[in-house]
């Protein structure tokens, strides 16, 4: 239980001489193993660690004809995702090719009408309206069909994405014959250094490159004005759920500390609703704040409002947009609760619990469901499969795993249920076929009997190191925050407290569904809060069961509470166990010693 990480070896704890215990065992944990490594992944810098965009596959090719449209007027459509990756990557190309002067239109799909991509409909009504040339952005990869016709238009097409393409078994990597296809993942052989940029990062690199390769462009648009756009390339970044090293751990960096400073009236009015502080903006305010009503505006409405917000240059309009949005989030909110409650009902009716959940009402709304899963899941701690009917009448879902199992795993072990799928080990989605619905569960427990799924042992969380409660200060978090901004691949560092005091258990929130408990400092001076959100599944059972004075295991992040005032730490918890259950920490404590 709680096992903590293996001390560093000696050689390369002398390689890392320079910093204290602590931070060298973190960054050797992230697979920083060198000095200069270190100083690249401590001090990230916009002229030393980004890539030449022009080493890209196509990327000069695209640049130069992306650059003879803007100056030759030709109208040119921009054809986003409707996620917070298209989103902002569609924001950034419409400032550019605004402040280009280029004669432009932005092309966002809607998402339960048209679903994700390029679709021949839609290419038909930009040849309509006279396009000539066709931007992509996070999407346009897998989109043959679509850009073949686009040229038979008469419309040249330039895809800049990041997803994989589709694959043939003889062939390979089947490519749409695009003029350019800019995508760091379409080709085995790609020579760019880094293939992590999300679809926003991509986008921004045709961007720097476009400058590059036309000077008379630099006339309308200074040196340097590029980097105003990387408040949306940052929020794609950390929302997109990308890894946050190499490349995307400067451009992460860089984009905070453009979106504190950015003079985007829609992003100020988004924050002040949110009661977000802009000039102080983290990766959780993007990823748990800014990120959902983003995303809000296409699974309740249109996409269109969020681009719209941020590209607004008129206070009344992003502000009645900044409330659209949150008003869109809160009925996803409301719609995704009554859909959790409908769950809950049906699992109510059943006599046993089987070893994988799988329900569906083709009045659910697909875009809802990620997160309704996410809620249930946690909760039985099984995998949860949930479906409805999207707008193009196909059965849509979200699953999440809810433990040890591997979500893709299981998806590809169950046999003749699933038309499309995807996804990683904790989450994934898919498209069940019409037939298969009426058996999904039941041929989803059969596959999942069959996979070798892990202990909760082997499941169990390591501790970066062992803290007192005392020693989570200010100065302590300012510490491990140099390694900020945490994400994929460089996850918050996670702290065990051993044997501390409980002093105080209680809930808050409007349903009580959030938990607080006030730790005691050794010798008695003061307490430090622990807080955990929509508690649910073996943490709420533990903390139920606490008294005070009650001793505790705990597993926690440190993190500020911008909340109250001075913005004291606090403790996120990760997991708790009684102190009774710690032969297996003392031993494996004992065993690794303190980091």
């Amino acid at each position: 239980m709680f096992p903590l990480h293996d001390p560093l070896d000696e050689t390369l704890r002398n390689e890392l001489v320079g910093h204290d215990d602590l931070t060298a065992a973190l960054l050797a944990r992230r697979g920083v193993l060198t000095k200069e490594d270190a100083e690249t992944f401590l001090n990230p810098s916009y002229d030393r660690h980004l890539h030449d965009p022009l080493l890209m596959t196509d990327m000069r090719k695209a640049a130069r004809r992306f650059a003879d449209a803007i100056l030759a007027k030709e109208r040119i459509a921009v054809w986003s995702d409707y996620d917070c990756d298209g989103i902002p990557g569609a924001v950034l190309l419409h400032d550019f090719l605004k402040k280009a002067g280029a004669d432009f239109e932005n092309y966002i799909p809607h998402r339960h009408l048209e679903g994700y991509g390029m679709n021949v409909a839609g290419i038909e009504k930009l040849a309509q309206s006279g396009v000539k040339l066709i931007v992509t952005v996070d999407s346009g990869i897998t989109d043959v069909e679509p850009v073949a016709r686009a040229n038979e238009l008469g419309m040249e097409v330039i895809i800049t994405d990041h997803h994989l393409p589709a694959l043939s078994e003889v062939e390979g990597p089947l490519l749409p014959p695009a003029f350019a296809v800019v995508n760091p993942n379409a080709r085995a052989d790609e020579p760019y250094p880094f293939h992590g940029l999300c679809g926003s990062g991509v986008a921004w690199k045709l961007v720097v490159a476009t400058l590059a390769v036309e000077p008379r462009l630099r006339e309308k648009i200074p040196e340097g004005w590029e980097k105003w756009l990387l408040d949306m390339v940052g929020l794609a970044t950390i929302a997109d759920m990308v890894a946050l090293t190499g490349e995307n751990r400067v451009l992460a960096t860089y984009g905070l500390l453009v979106m504190r400073k950015s003079p985007r009236i829609g992003l100020q009015k988004l924050c002040r609703g949110m009661r977000t502080e802009q000039r102080t903006i983290t990766e959780d305010d993007v990823g748990f704040m800014i990120a959902p009503r983003v995303n809000a505006a296409s699974r309740m409405g249109d996409a269109v409002d969020a681009f719209r917000l941020f590209t607004a240059d008129d206070e009344d309009v992003a502000d009645a947009l900044a409330k659209k949005l949150e008003r869109a989030n809160r009925q996803r909110k409301a719609e995704a609760g009554a859909i959790t409650r409908a769950v809950h009902a049906r699992l109510k009716e059943r006599t046993e619990m089987r070893s994988v959940i799988a329900l569906g009402d083709p009045e659910w709304r697909p875009a809802l469901l990620g997160l309704v899963a996410n809620t249930i899941a946690d909760e039985y701690e099984r995998p949860v499969f949930l479906w409805g009917r999207e707008g193009n009448l196909r059965l849509k879902g979200s699953m999440r795993s809810g433990g040890p199992t591997h979500a893709l795993d299981l998806m590809r072990a169950t046999e003749n249920t699933f038309e499309d799928f995807g996804g990683h080990a904790a989450a994934g989605g898919f498209t069940v076929l019409d037939d298969a619905v009426f058996f999904l569960e039941d041929r989803l427990v059969e596959a999942h009997a069959r996979l070798a799924v892990a202990s909760d042992d082997a499941l169990a969380g390591h501790a970066d190191a062992v803290l007192a409660p005392e020693e989570t200060t200010l100065a302590f978090l300012k510490k491990i925050e140099r390694l900020a901004p945490y994400g994929i691949q460089n996850p918050k560092p996670v702290f065990l407290l051993r044997e501390v005091v409980v002093d105080e258990v209680t809930r808050f929130g409007k349903s009580e569904e959030h938990l607080k408990l006030k730790i005691g400092m050794n010798g008695g001076k003061g307490s430090i809060d622990a807080v955990t959100f929509f508690v649910k599944g073996a943490i709420a059972r533990t903390a139920d069961a606490f008294t005070r004075g009650s001793r505790a295991n705990m597993l926690v992040h440190l993190e500020r509470d911008t909340f109250s005032r001075g913005a004291p730490v606090r403790l996120r918890l990760l997991d708790i166990r009684a102190a009774d259950q710690r032969s297996s920490i003392v031993a494996l404590v004992s065993a690794s010693g303190k980091v």
